[in-house]
């Protein structure tokens, strides 16, 4: 079974303008109301895939309920432990000539509530893959991931990683089976600019001392790059399209990765093809990318 895990999940309105200006009413040429949050995203995309799973993390409110409407609507199995107070959060994303955002806070999270996630990750058995994934909101330890993960550790379970900064490096002493850091956030792991795909692969090695078994770096226009734990690197160009939408699109990387390693029976070179694929549909879809979309690309790059 394949689980995801949204700390912070949200409701994400999103509006387009012709112009934007600060300190003025402006009016929106299209809205839409999407389920947010990066583990959403790569359960949305799984089921897309075809590949069942099941959305863990919390929610509250009314927000929390139309972020489970929705998810039932994709047909994604959810589980998350419900918050007494406050509401799951809601993200503003205004597309003019430049995107603005304004993200929301989300509720706190009592330690009680952190023990229901608890058991609910402790019945996960050898085989099943868990995606860890976003950030976490301010009520929560800045160790979360490094708890999940010890208490999970020498269970044969198969975990991915796509967090910011420090909560992607404290985790890799306990050997992540993918992490997915962009070729930008690499770089500010180690306080460098990195410029060619010779840099990016000999710090993404680095990330493999420390503990990765295996690298996924995406580099938007420019591909990705995947090193895996026998040595191998591959290098895919993006296929070519028109991005319309750049948020989703490194989640979806990560499902289409998931999706074509377990179809391929832990074939690396076709998990990659298929991450690559699957992140462009995204980018060039007002939505998440859905399976013909995927297989349409993919038939351009593998």
């Amino acid at each position: 079974m394949i689980y995801t895990v949204t700390f912070n999940p949200s409701l994400d309105y999103i509006v387009r303008l012709d112009n934007f200006t600060a300190g003025a009413i402006n009016r929106v040429n299209y809205e839409q109301v999407l389920a947010g949050g990066k583990g959403i995203n790569v359960s949305i995309v799984l089921k897309n895939m075809g590949h069942d799973n099941s959305a863990l993390g919390f929610v509250a409110g009314f927000t929390g309920e139309e972020i489970k409407r929705q998810l039932k609507e994709f047909g994604v199995k959810s589980d998350f432990v419900q918050l007494d107070e406050g509401f799951s959060r809601i993200n503003v994303k205004a597309k003019a000539s430049t995107e603005t955002e304004i993200n929301g806070q989300g509720p706190d999270i009592s330690e009680a509530k952190q023990a229901e996630l608890f058991a609910q990750l402790d019945k996960l058995v050898e085989g099943d893959t868990l995606v860890l994934a976003g950030s976490i909101p301010k009520t929560l330890p800045d160790d979360i991931y490094q708890r999940i993960m010890a208490r999970l550790d020498g269970k044969g379970i198969r975990i991915v990683v796509d967090a910011e900064k420090n909560l992607l490096l404290n985790v890799l002493q306990y050997h992540p089976f993918l992490i997915k850091p962009n070729n930008h956030e690499l770089g500010d792991m180690f306080g460098v600019k990195l410029t060619t795909d010779e840099e990016i692969i000999t710090y993404a090695k680095k990330l493999q001392e420390k503990g990765a078994q295996n690298v996924l770096i995406s580099m938007a226009g420019d591909g990705a790059i995947l090193l895996t734990a026998e040595g191998q690197s591959y290098k895919c160009p993006a296929p070519k399209g028109k991005l319309i939408n750049s948020v989703g699109a490194g989640d979806s990387m990560v499902a289409g990765f998931i999706t074509g390693y377990m179809e391929s029976n832990g074939d690396f070179e076709k998990a990659f093809h298929m991450g690559v694929a699957t992140g462009s549909a995204s980018a060039f879809s007002e939505n998440l990318a859905t399976r013909p979309e995927v297989e349409a690309l993919l038939a351009t790059i593998a």
